[in-house]
């Protein structure tokens, strides 16, 4: 199999905005357009090829047809025919809800899907742009419900100046929000099962307020104040730079000043990578594609060697 590159999904959301298509040239027509979404086997929202031979297959039918294949053993073996994890690019005009994701086990009871497990790379952001991450200190569960009834949560919150290059690594429970004025790369577990509990009251273009998950987050929030989301990461050029290493995803950072060759002949998993500067070409013994700053390519794990040729290109290589 060929490195793959998908045609983008492209969602519009109350917050979103036209950077999508004016930094990244995605086709979009909206003025709202908030997400690209990069890789995805959500049900109705499933990437189909873009390049090669293999142009307008989606990847459910390749995991389907070449599952240890494109997956590879441990990864089919661990989520089956599914693909584990949702690739996206975000423009965030507005300030997003305020939200979080239910772990594993309670998404599994309540909805039969995976937790949300999530990773931000800051690729652009205004002057004094902002995520929220976390509290601002520990928090009682009544505290937290009482902030919410009296529209008093803002206070409870830390609040994160952002500037490109920063990275977040967001754990399920930990409640959060991206800011007005970021635009981000995510990585995250293939879930969709998000509690919003605070919208600044906005009103959607039918005039109705969306809708809050105030119950269900309540024994979904992680209440303790935790230093614990902001990542560290060497930048070397020319390295693989570990960033984050979960149970769900692995992320390297890795900027080139030159070619770079990687032997993946003993990974047992596919590998993305998000461009999020530059540009390169990405060549296997199987073929090549080329990528610039918000593109995507997904590596299938039979791919025993990898050849990044760039002088200026900043990438996110993700596996399982």
């Amino acid at each position: 199999m060929h490195p793959l590159k998908f045609k983008p999904i492209l969602k519009e959301r109350l917050w979103g905005g036209t950077k999508l298509k004016e930094v990244f040239g995605k086709p979009i027509e909206s003025d709202i357009t908030g997400e690209s979404w990069e890789l995805s086997t959500v049900p109705g929202d499933i990437s189909v090829v873009a390049n090669g031979s293999l142009e307008g297959k989606s990847l459910q039918e390749l995991i389907d047809s070449k599952g240890e294949e494109l997956l590879g053993k441990s990864v089919v073996e661990r989520f089956g025919k599914e693909f584990p994890i949702l690739i996206k690019f975000i423009d965030a005009k507005q300030d997003l809800s305020i939200q979080l994701h239910p772990n594993d086990a309670l998404a599994k009871e309540r909805h039969n899907s995976f937790g949300k497990t999530e990773m931000w790379y800051i690729m652009d952001a205004d002057p004094k742009a902002e995520l929220i991450v976390g509290f601002n200190k520990d928090v009682t569960k009544e505290e937290y419900a009482e902030s919410v009834a009296n529209d008093t949560l803002l206070d409870l919150l830390n609040y994160e100046q952002v500037k490109e290059g920063d990275t977040f690594f967001i754990n399920t429970g930990k409640i959060h929000a991206i800011g007005a004025g970021v635009m981000l790369a995510e990585i995250q577990q293939t879930s969709d099962v998000t509690y919003r509990v605070f919208d600044f009251n906005r009103k959607d273009k039918d005039g109705n307020l969306r809708e809050l998950h105030t119950d269900l987050a309540l024994d979904a929030v992680d209440y303790e104040k935790k230093d614990d989301f902001k990542v560290s990461y060497s930048q070397e050029k020319n390295e693989v730079n570990t960033m984050v290493d979960c149970p769900y995803f692995k992320t390297n950072f890795i900027e080139l000043t030159e070619n770079l060759e990687l032997d993946t002949v003993n990974r047992d998993s596919f590998t993305i990578f998000m461009c999020v500067g530059g540009e390169a070409k990405i060549s296997t013994a199987e073929g090549e594609v080329a990528i610039k700053s918000g593109e995507t390519a997904l590596l299938p794990a039979s791919t025993q060697k990898i050849s990044l040729q760039s002088t200026g290109a900043k990438l996110l290589e993700v596996t399982i």
